[in-house]
């Protein structure tokens, strides 16, 4: 393998792994539905935790490959990391008991913990010059908050919502809203902390 970029090539070379296993998963359930009329492919890919290991795969796919070293790369891998950081304490604390449609042990495993966990020591092994300012953090939020605003509309017509803290059937709108405003404060916080520990292992290693 050619490395033409400035990241190790081992790590490269991991990146390349991992969003290899992190796309089998992806497919796997999808696949082994090929046919089945009662299996819904919008509601599958409408959970965030399938979206955020898309955007995680694609980030290690392209970090393996082709290794961009320019802010706007930098800002894509940070926005990765930020959302997989969120799949990972969301579904620790929230939905660890609750069936998301992932069946599969290992693939449950590789989608909510293994590809966040990749993603972050990633982002604390290889420095962007990422800072944490309020442009950034909001420009991050972006995403979340398309996706709660998607499946608030589609959820009424669809008669369904990925988790159970984002569908105001049993638990009323007022207390949604108060719910989702956590949500997003605790996301922002998130965001701050993601971007402020960017390289964190080899800026500990250089003040050493």
């Amino acid at each position: 393998m050619v490395v033409r970029g400035g990241t190790p090539a081992w790590i490269r070379v991991l990146r390349i792994a991992f969003a290899i296993l992190g796309i089998v998963a992806l497919v796997w359930i999808p696949a082994r539905n090929l046919g089945n009329p009662d299996y819904s492919y919008v509601n599958f890919f409408s959970y965030f935790t399938i979206q955020s290991n898309i955007i995680g795969v694609v980030v290690l796919l392209v970090g393996g490959l082709r290794d961009p070293d320019g802010r706007r790369w930098q800002v894509i891998r940070g926005a990765a990391t930020l959302y997989l950081t969120i799949t990972l304490i969301i579904y620790a604390v929230l939905l660890a008991n609750i069936d998301v449609q992932l069946q599969e042990r290992w693939i449950n495993d590789t989608m909510h913990r293994v590809i966040p966990i990749v993603l972050i020591a990633d982002w604390l092994l290889v420095a962007g010059g990422i800072k944490p300012t309020i442009k950034l953090v909001l420009g991050w939020l972006a995403y979340p908050l398309a996706y709660g605003a998607y499946t608030l509309i589609r959820g009424p017509f669809a008669d369904w919502y990925p988790y159970p803290f984002i569908d105001p059937r049993d638990q009323g709108y007022g207390a949604l809203t108060i719910g989702l405003v956590v949500m997003a404060v605790v996301f922002a916080l998130l965001g701050v902390i993601v971007a402020a520990l960017n390289g964190l292992v080899p800026k500990a290693v250089a003040r050493r």
